[in-house]
């Protein structure tokens, strides 16, 4: 890896090596309501079991493209070892604590692709005490923000982030969701950004103008050396301590059905990218092939359900 002492400042530069992605390993149970929600009696839908969880939903994608590993935690029952079994068939190297109950997320998806998420982490919450082993040869290090929601998990990710750094791999937070923030507070989750200061900082237009970093500026600059904002079908900026470098365009898509795991597969294709060497326009485009490609599916997983 270059130091960055050799690269522009703010840009991270990553040598060839492992994509470890830290997180939620969870069945996605995704209702695709087929007409108007109507509150208090029966709306017609189509539901849809998957393997999800956004850290995986990440591994899952990067892993057609770069070595990737997986850290989470299931529990020791069936279900965790049907989604152990599914993540490791995209080619994901999966690391896994067992114990407890295996979590998992109830989506509600409205006729125009919006969704409300139910979830219930369980085991997924509660990972501790990661064997150092499971980051040998970790080049970028990647972690959904919903690590950040319960202890002990939060202290582990703050914990792995800062052995990620010292073996001098490059560290990605993807803010993840408005409602996470909401619940944790912004000020808080500004203040374990600035404290972990990652390399790369993933946010959509609201979470980006909720934690205050969507036109960059100072407080960009203060928690990610880069923040990548997404504005869906808008380009998308990046910015390099605080100051705007690019703003890439994105492809029209046909039809939007199912926008979940489409900022996780964005994530995907972006540091994918990046560990190959690319320049962040190249980045974004990739993110933006990623991300479309899941947005006619049910839920975030590789090819649908």
């Amino acid at each position: 890896m270059s130091s960055r002492a050799d690269a522009p400042a703010g840009a991270p530069r990553a040598a060839s090596g492992v994509l470890v992605v830290v997180g939620d390993l969870l069945e996605d149970i995704v209702v695709w309501a087929t007409e108007p929600i109507r509150a208090a009696t029966d709306s017609a839908a189509q539901v849809f079991r998957s393997r999800g969880g956004s850290a995986a939903n990440v591994a899952a994608h990067a892993a057609g493209l770069v070595p990737t590993r997986f850290v989470g935690r299931v529990g020791a029952d069936g279900a965790g070892r049907t989604l152990e079994d599914a993540l490791a068939s995209t080619g994901v190297e999966v690391c896994l604590q067992r114990a407890g109950r295996t979590g998992a997320v109830v989506l509600i998806v409205a006729p125009d692709g919006e969704r409300t998420m139910f979830p219930d982490r369980a085991a997924a919450a509660e990972l501790e005490g990661v064997d150092a082993g499971w980051l040998d040869g970790a080049a970028w290090l990647h972690v959904p923000s919903y690590g950040f929601e319960h202890e002990p998990m939060r202290s582990e990710v703050g914990r792995l982030v800062a052995r990620a750094r010292e073996r001098g791999a490059v560290i990605s937070i993807d803010a993840s969701s408005t409602g996470l923030i909401d619940t944790l507070g912004v000020d808080r989750m500004l203040g374990w950004l600035a404290d972990l200061r990652p390399d790369v900082l993933f946010a959509n237009e609201t979470e980006a103008a909720l934690l205050g970093v969507a036109r960059g500026g100072r407080l960009a600059a203060s928690v990610a050396h880069r923040v990548v904002v997404k504005h869906g079908g808008e380009p998308t900026e990046v910015f390099d301590d605080g100051e705007s470098v690019a703003r890439v365009p994105v492809a029209p898509v046909a039809a939007v059905r199912d926008l979940t795991g489409a900022g996780d597969a964005f994530a995907a294709g972006f540091v994918a990218a990046a560990l190959g060497g690319a320049e962040v326009e190249a980045c974004c485009l990739a993110g933006h092939r990623f991300a479309a490609s899941v947005i006619g599916t049910p839920g975030g997983d590789v090819g649908g359900a």
